[in-house]
């Protein structure tokens, strides 16, 4: 991990793969991950940890699984929500979008059960990314 400042855009110029994030920090035991999505995720659960989500770019839609049934929460581009553990849960974007995480190291992203995992999901707890450090910072 870089001990200089990241740019987010230039971070996320760096890749072009979906639902296939990229670890740009870590904070305690929890990875900061960035990912491009597009498309549907899958149902997914995680048991034991809270999942995070800042839209950055597009708009994000999350499908949720509730004691009183299933709803869609729609999050613009600067909107954050946080999915409680144990709380099934489908991401989606039509049109796309990126996205800021904070999930615990090792966190899977398809959660400890999920639905039949398409080729285009990345079944990983994050890719380290390289960087350069942001420019114009002080030294």
């Amino acid at each position: 991990m870089s001990k200089q400042p990241i740019d987010l855009g230039t971070a996320l110029a760096g890749f072009d793969e979906i639902w296939s994030p990229r670890i740009v920090a870590h904070v305690n035991d929890y990875d900061v991950r960035l990912a491009k999505v597009a498309g549907e995720h899958v149902w997914h659960v995680h048991e034991n940890t809270d999942e995070f989500f800042h839209v950055l770019d597009g708009t994000l839609d999350i499908a949720l699984r509730e004691e009183a049934g299933e709803r869609v929460v729609t999050l613009p581009r600067g909107s954050v929500f946080v999915v409680p553990r144990g709380t099934y849960h489908k991401p989606s974007s039509v049109d796309g979008a990126a996205l800021l995480l904070f999930e615990p190291t090792g966190t899977l992203t398809v959660g400890d059960a999920h639905e039949e995992v398409p080729e285009y999901v990345d079944v990983t707890v994050g890719h380290d990314i390289s960087v350069q450090p942001a420019e114009n910072v002080l030294r």
